[in-house]
């Protein structure tokens, strides 16, 4: 299973699968590309594993940029992204069983199918997963609140669970 890296993403802290090899392997290629060849390759390649929203491609794309010129010890400005993006934080806790997995893959499904921007983190530490208070796992958390615990919902409960969330964050 390969590893998640958070990165911060305007003020939203997102799990990225698969950054810290992605940019390992650039590195080998890319160190004397320009920034923008830089980072339209991050997307592409962490894309293949990740939900980007296209709303926020350009500000994502900074960020990966961002933490490549940092792993490689290549001077650049802190970027403090800044979005107006008000979108939903979820979390999905469980262990990293196969219903977890399956309610991550589902959430990131969901949210390309209704074209949500969100920032998604699935949390296997039981430590951080028994703050919520939750006994069963796969568990969904949306903004803070939990929503789904014990199963996998199905796809169109989910999806209403997420526009709901969604209409109540833009108030």
């Amino acid at each position: 299973m390969s590893e998640v890296t958070q990165i911060m993403v305007g003020k939203y802290r997102i799990g990225v699968i698969g950054l810290k090899k992605t940019i390992a392997d650039l590195g080998k290629t890319h160190i004397n590309k320009s920034d923008s060849e830089v980072e339209a390759e991050l997307i592409n390649r962490i894309s293949k594993n990740n939900y980007i929203a296209p709303n926020l491609r350009k500000d994502f794309g900074k960020a990966l940029l961002t933490k490549f010129k940092r792993a490689h010890g290549i001077d650049s400005e802190e970027n403090n992204l800044q979005t107006n993006a008000d979108f939903p934080d979820i979390r999905v806790l469980g262990p990293g069983c196969s219903q977890c997995n399956k309610m991550e893959s589902l959430v990131i499904e969901v949210l390309n199918e209704i074209n949500l921007a969100a920032s998604v983190e699935h949390i296997t530490d039981i430590k951080e997963i028994a703050q919520y208070g939750v006994m069963g796992t796969p568990a969904l958390v949306i903004n803070s609140k939990v929503v789904w615990v014990g199963s996998v919902p199905s796809k169109a409960k989910l999806k209403a669970l997420l526009e709901s969330d969604a209409s109540e964050t833009k108030c």
